[in-house]
């Protein structure tokens, strides 16, 4: 999802005293990552997945989430895996230039590092060579994703051992916050996903690039789009600017049972309905709001190189990918959402602290 959203922080009081006294006592020096595949009867091929895991030493050191226009961030390939036992994370991404599970590892590495094992599967046809506008207007695959990701994790030998199955939640970027309350329990509105770009008042960005791939949503199969991809396996679920919000049938969000946190990113009267989630989160019983108003919906991309602004023009990406809206460089934006992240999860899925 592209578009901008401007931004300085708020955060909830409830969040102070839980950042104030956070240590984990499963905290790790090192962060292990490997890759693993997840069958999907739905997509019909298995699901590339990347795991980051607390580890001990050993491993290849590597860089992921590293390109033209972003920095990446380190871990160790194959490192051994630390005693104990952690919860789990499902990390979804969203489209786009931050359409890989590489991409969003700014927060998976720390959120690793703190005593998490997150999960992440690549979305097929929102990332890369595979980016394809029908297949990013199929919301309603993209819970299943998870799901699989889930099952495999927990048959896998290396981690499901190491794996707490009582406390697993799932974590949400841009349309993968849509994902991220998809699986909480919200369902889709087919007819509203069909009128998504009629007009370009909700994502100019989006639609055009999807009237440009020739892509008619009236004229998609949508039967399955309004089905229930609630997994009950999932006790806690974070979105941060979940986009697009406003294609969900409102009276579900009412009927979700676990704790949502959302954040948005940008000043109130800035961000863009479509990705405005205050109301969302006042119907969503164990719902809670907080935004970081000194950020961009582009905060979410990985920290810009120096010349990554100009190249990104170069190339003709007229989205401003290292505008952030406000003063603070985007490494304090990342610090910040880690942080609450780690309060948020830690919290509802009572690490130790």
């Amino acid at each position: 999802m592209k578009f901008l959203i401007k931004a300085t922080v708020t955060f909830c009081s409830v969040l102070v005293p839980l950042l104030m006294v956070h240590h984990s006592a499963t905290a790790s020096e090192f962060v292990g990552v490997r890759q693993i595949t997840a069958p999907s009867k739905e997509r019909g091929s298995d699901l590339a997945v990347t795991i980051w895991y607390p580890a001990d030493a050993g491993g290849k050191s590597v860089t992921l989430g590293e390109s033209v226009f972003f920095m990446g961030t380190d871990a160790m390939l194959d490192a051994p895996i630390s005693q104990g036992k952690y919860p789990l994370i499902l990390l979804s991404h969203g489209a786009g230039l931050g359409g890989t599970p590489q991409a969003v590892s700014w927060i998976a590495t720390p959120l690793a590092k703190q005593g998490f094992i997150v999960a992440a599967p690549l979305h097929p046809g929102n990332t890369g060579a595979d980016r394809s506008a029908a297949e990013t207007m199929k919301l309603w695959l993209r819970p299943a994703d998870v799901s699989a990701t889930l099952d495999a994790v927990e048959k896998q030998s290396l981690f499901n051992m190491h794996i707490d199955s009582s406390k697993v939640g799932v974590l949400g970027l841009s349309m993968g916050g849509n994902t991220a309350l998809a699986l909480a329990g919200a369902r889709i509105d087919p007819v509203r996903l069909a009128n998504y770009c009629d007009t370009d008042a909700l994502n100019p960005s989006l639609c055009s690039w999807v009237r440009q791939s020739h892509v008619d949503l009236h004229a998609m199969d949508m039967r399955l789009a309004g089905r229930n991809n609630e997994d009950k396996r999932i006790k806690f679920a974070m979105t941060i600017d979940p986009a697009p919000v406003d294609v969900f049938q409102a009276n579900t969000f009412s009927t979700i049972s676990i704790p949502v946190a959302i954040v948005n990113l940008g000043q109130p009267k800035s961000i863009p309905q479509t990705a405005l989630a205050s109301g969302v989160a006042k119907i969503i019983p164990k719902g809670n709001y907080s935004t970081i108003e000194d950020a961009s919906h582009y905060s979410m991309f990985g920290e810009c190189k120096p010349d990554a602004a100009e190249k990104a023009k170069s190339e003709d990406i007229d989205d401003p990918i290292c505008s952030d809206g406000g003063g603070q460089p985007r490494l304090d934006v990342h610090t910040q959402l880690v942080k609450m992240a780690i309060a948020f999860f830690g919290q509802a899925l009572k690490t130790a602290r």
